[in-house]
């Protein structure tokens, strides 16, 4: 066995962020009197991936992300809202969203099996991600759960996987393996901390980044292929 160690991201890998995205939209936005909700929707997704994609670039703060998002969503549609007080209901109707693609558990199952150490190492709040799982039903598959905000640091940066080797026990990096589906956190982290990577992608993406991933899969079948031969 080539690799032992294997870090999971969570969204858009092994948990439906979109489905779970869209169902605690709705619930906010209903609680808020919202009457065209898919318009509020429209803006906000691409908003607010802009904004991720922002903090990992260093050029906003988690806090900035968290409190403003949901205050520039309603201003964009002419309303003043408290975005600190928004952003906290959304988080209380996301932490109730465990979507997983379909496969994962069977997924989980077999590398278990298989004799590798899982790990989920997921950029994200902690109330939200830990409550996700815990709906998911898919944590129990995990050794240790790694989430960004409580290392105080994020993928893609080199020091968010070297505090996640120092808390695992005989962790080596030459046989650790990051599986995600983002080139900028996921795979450019892996790059960066100097570990082999796996990026998932189900709808064959063009990588146009500097990222490098070391292999690159679309199904949880194409996983375990690639692992089977190593």
């Amino acid at each position: 066995m080539t690799y032992k160690f294997l870090l999971f991201d969570l969204d858009h890998t092994l948990l439906d962020f979109d489905a779970a995205e869209d169902v605690a939209l709705s619930q906010l936005l209903n609680e808020e009197g919202v009457e065209d909700i898919q318009a509020y929707k429209d803006y906000y997704v691409p908003m607010n991936k802009a904004l991720w994609k922002d903090l990992e670039q260093k050029k906003i703060s988690k806090v900035e992300l968290v409190n403003t998002r949901f205050e520039k969503l309603f201003a964009h549609f002419g309303i003043e809202n408290d975005g600190s007080y928004l952003a906290e209901r959304y988080q209380f109707f996301l932490s109730k969203q465990g979507q997983t693609f379909p496969g994962v558990e069977d997924l989980l199952k077999n590398l278990i099996h298989q004799g590798y150490e899982l790990y989920a190492a997921t950029n994200g709040i902690t109330f939200i991600q830990t409550g996700r799982l815990e709906q998911s039903g898919i944590s129990p598959y995990f050794k240790e759960i790694f989430i960004s905000e409580q290392l105080h640091t994020q993928k893609p940066d080199a020091a968010f996987y070297e505090k996640i080797g120092a808390r695992i026990p005989n962790f080596n990096k030459n046989h650790a393996l990051m599986i995600g589906d983002s080139l900028s956190a996921d795979i450019q982290g892996g790059n960066n901390a100097g570990i082999d990577t796996i990026w998932y992608n189900p709808h064959h993406l063009e990588n146009k980044t500097l990222a490098k991933p070391t292999y690159e899969v679309d199904s949880y079948q194409a996983l375990l292929e690639i692992l089977d031969k190593l």
